[in-house]
């Protein structure tokens, strides 16, 4: 049986798109969460952020988003309200965010998730840009 193993997904990110793509080249199927269409409820992204062990500020994404638009850079926002924005905007939720029996991680670069796969060491994988990713074998204990 397949380790249970989790993404949040926008199929329109490349990197998205590469994480997804190594975890099958692991031979692994994973439930896909497409986080546009089905964002995460307040508890679940709290939960993501405290596995991750990332301040909430950091799951925050600018590019493409209305970041500076909601002023989120200003420091003085609590995570209470940063977490109400990314809530109310799922665009604004960084990606792709790897859940495994290893670990949770946002996945950036995507080859950040070999790390989080519960399999031996896999062969060389290219990316979409054609990049060729190597595997160490190293994983998380």
């Amino acid at each position: 049986m397949s380790p249970h193993v989790s993404i949040y997904h926008n199929p329109a990110c490349g990197t998205s798109r590469n994480t997804l793509a190594l975890i099958r080249h692991a031979g692994i199927e994973p439930e896909v969460i497409e986080y546009l269409k089905t964002p995460p409820t307040k508890d679940r992204l709290l939960q993501l952020v405290q596995a991750m062990g990332l301040p909430v500020r950091d799951l925050l994404r600018e590019k493409g988003t209305p970041y500076a638009e909601l002023k989120l850079g200003d420091p003085a926002l609590s995570d209470e309200q940063l977490l109400h924005f990314m809530l109310l905007h799922p665009i604004l939720i960084n990606r792709p965010i790897v859940v495994t029996p290893l670990g949770t991680a946002l996945c950036r670069p995507s080859e950040r998730v070999l790390e989080l796969l519960p399999v031996p060491q896999l062969a060389p994988f290219t990316k979409e840009d054609g990049e060729v990713i190597t595997d160490t074998g190293a994983r998380r204990a």
